[in-house]
């Protein structure tokens, strides 16, 4: 045992100091390998972060407050959906996606602070009452009056979802909308449907906007007159109303996607109260990351966005936008998307039936 483990298993904790000796080079040189700073040789950086890990160091926040005049703390929220505090973290998407931005800000010493947006009370008078060094935004809407707030208050934004518009976001962090949409409609159409519809949202974030767009743009291909119906996606009994117009019409699609995670199971039920089967007569997916669709009767054709990868990416953009890092991760970043496919999308050929040889009339 070195002299640095021998002082830190005594004092309980390593210091910096520890880490400077046990890895033999300067404290400053220490601290530009764990902040990411400085123009240190990769094998160096390695080095002192090996060492760091092996004594269990942690940065003080509170010394790094003092030292940087930063809190040591990032936001994340969604702003778009209605007027009400959003909560976000009950859908599997929005959970997924902090669970792993949590994680990703923890290993870079930051804490995620998960705020709700309501447009009832002015962004100022609630951003001001935390002391935020960035902020993840899900979803921004146009001209989001959040997003313009932080950015007029100095502080990086980094957005999942493309900002529509010229709004301010330091990077962001997408899926291709619009070729996921593209690859499932056509997916349903192998499938045998011949009219395909949307359950699609009201609101202006470009993941609604990219996705509606596509699906008009493959009907306008394939010569199928759009069939979809429109609601807000914060409000769950929305949803189920609009399912169940969406098959009440005289042009009933024999085909649905749905944007949203209930509407798996809105269309299902809905299905059942029309006398619909599923997949005999409606071919069912949506874009959901929820396990509960692997066990639903049948099963439910989910298209996954990779919520993980995009909650790593987001934070670990801001944080070098925080810290002021050139690193070498673009500040665009488009993450593929994972059709699951599953039975409800899975049409099956019409059965033959087959008699049994008769035997030969005599006369």
């Amino acid at each position: 045992m070195s002299r640095a483990q021998a002082r830190s298993s005594r004092q309980g904790r390593a210091g910096i100091r520890d880490v400077a000796a046990a890895a033999g080079v300067s404290i400053t040189t220490v601290s530009d390998a764990l902040n990411g700073k400085g123009r240190l040789p990769d094998t160096t950086r390695r080095h002192v972060r090996e060492v760091a890990d092996r004594l269990g160091y942690r940065p003080s926040a509170a010394a790094r407050t003092l030292r940087t005049g930063k809190s040591g703390l990032i936001g994340l929220t969604v702003t778009t959906y209605g007027d009400e505090p959003f909560t976000f973290t009950e859908f599997a998407y929005f959970a997924e996606m902090a669970r792993a931005a949590t994680s990703a800000a923890l290993a870079r010493g930051y804490a995620l602070v998960i705020l709700p947006a309501t447009s009832r009370r002015s962004p100022a008078d609630i951003w001001s009452n935390v002391a935020l060094d960035g902020t993840v935004v899900i979803d921004p809407s146009d001209h989001d009056p959040v997003v313009t707030e932080l950015v007029r208050q100095g502080l990086p934004v980094v957005s999942d979802g493309r900002p529509a518009g010229t709004l301010p976001v330091t990077a962001w962090v997408d899926n291709d909308h619009e070729a996921a949409v593209l690859g499932l409609l056509d997916h349903l159409a192998e499938a045998g449907a011949r009219r395909i519809g949307l359950l699609t949202g009201t609101s202006t974030d470009t993941y609604t906007r990219l996705s509606t767009e596509a699906y008009l743009n493959w009907c306008k291909r394939v010569g199928q007159d759009p069939v979809y119906e429109a609601y807000p996606a914060h409000d769950p009994c929305a949803g189920a109303v609009a399912a169940d117009r969406l098959l009440a019409r005289p042009d009933r699609p024999d085909a649905v996607y749905g944007l949203f995670d209930p509407n798996g199971t809105d269309l299902l039920a809905a299905a059942r109260r029309y006398g619909l089967r599923v997949p005999d007569d409606l071919l069912l997916v949506c874009c959901s990351e929820s396990t509960v669709y692997a066990s639903t009767e049948p099963p439910i054709t989910t298209l996954s966005l990779k919520p993980r990868r995009i909650g790593t990416a987001v934070v670990q953009l801001l944080i070098d936008a925080i810290e002021g890092i050139d690193s070498d991760r673009p500040v665009q970043q488009v993450i593929p998307t994972d059709l699951i496919v599953r039975t409800s999308s899975q049409r099956r050929p019409p059965r033959t039936t087959v008699s049994p040889p008769r035997s030969p009339r005599h006369p």
